[in-house]
């Protein structure tokens, strides 16, 4: 991997993807527990009104609900692809992305591919890279609660003595 030059985008600019989302495609989605993609998919699924699918061509269904061979097997157009493949295997992702017409591709923790992300962008993608989505979206939405972060909602005012 080189050196970082590419520039995501901002807190601000993150917030609006998020909120800009309906659909989202968990690409390398997993049926073990101790799986970040399955945390994910089951923190989204839970807290958002996202329409979650999960995409695998290894796996038919995790607890119930059927996983996708691919992105272009889909039966909904996804807003975000939410990756958590290998880095040789995102440049495959990224086109698969492409051609589902995803409007933001979404590379979780310790995913950073600077082609990638400037393909993606030539492209007219958001690119969002080395970021969890889950923290993301709780950081967002009232604070982090889950998995250790007993934040809660940070506020201005006074507590009542």
């Amino acid at each position: 991997m080189s050196e970082r030059t590419w520039q995501g985008p901002s807190a601000p600019q993150r917030q609006r993807i998020l909120r800009e989302t309906k659909t989202v495609a968990i690409v390398g989605a997993s049926k073990n527990p101790s799986r970040a993609s399955y945390f994910v998919n089951r923190y989204l699924s839970s807290t958002s009104n996202y329409e979650i699918f999960l995409v695998n061509p290894t796996v038919a269904d995790i607890e119930g609900t059927p996983v996708y061979p691919t992105l272009a097997d889909l039966p909904k157009l996804p807003d975000m692809v939410d990756v958590f493949r290998k880095y040789d295997d995102l440049p495959d992702v990224l086109s698969e992305a492409i051609a589902a017409q995803a409007k933001t591709i979404w590379l979780q923790l310790g995913l950073w591919h600077e082609q990638v992300a400037r393909d993606a962008e030539a492209a007219g993608l958001n690119v969002v890279m080395d970021r969890c989505l889950k923290i993301e979206h709780a950081r967002f939405h009232g604070g982090l609660h889950l998995a250790g972060f007993d934040t809660g909602v940070i506020d201005s005012r006074r507590t009542r003595g």
